[in-house]
């Protein structure tokens, strides 16, 4: 894995809520949860497409997992695409349950580059990876749950507004 400074205006980035904050919550066999998946892969194929090529991924459980394996996936038929891991700090996985770490261990095995954002945790550890992930993208692709008040996607998806990010928003449908 070696670093190469990738174009801004070719980098997509993604925020969205952790499986709690679904409408579906776990259930990844739920309709909803296979239809949003759809969706984010269409959105993600669109900004190939505008040419985006490099993607940066959260690496949080939920969307960020959902979308960095979708990236994955499309680097398959892809080679130019390439994936980024932000990683907040390397506690992040701590108290995770075990089929999560493990889906965390393969899509960072399959990232061309890993950026550690904060050497240890802190509280506001997740917020530094949202804006390192905007200040080095181009396009955003998030949803965000109807109503949310306080939350680290509808802070990181405010900052892309204010920095003149692209921003596409998947809505969250319900079950």
């Amino acid at each position: 894995m070696s670093y190469v400074k990738q174009k801004r205006e070719s980098t997509c980035c993604f925020a969205g809520h952790r499986p709690g904050g679904f409408p579906w919550g776990e259930d990844e066999t739920a309709a909803a949860c296979r239809d949003f998946k759809m969706r984010l892969e269409k959105a993600i194929i669109a900004a190939q497409w505008d040419g985006y090529r490099h993607f940066i991924c959260g690496m949080a459980m939920g969307l960020d997992i959902y979308a960095g394996e979708a990236v994955a996936a499309l680097r398959e038929k892809d080679p130019f695409v390439t994936l980024e891991a932000a990683v907040p700090c390397p506690e992040q996985t701590n108290g995770w349950p075990a089929h999560w770490i493990a889906r965390y261990t393969r899509l960072l095995e399959q990232c061309d580059q890993v950026t550690v954002v904060e050497p240890h945790y802190s509280k506001a550890c997740m917020l530094s990876r949202n804006r390192y992930m905007v200040d080095n993208s181009a396009r955003l692709i998030a949803a965000l749950r109807e109503g949310s008040r306080r939350s680290g996607t509808l802070y990181t998806v405010n900052y892309a507004k204010k920095q003149g990010i692209e921003t596409v928003m998947l809505p969250l449908l319900r079950p």
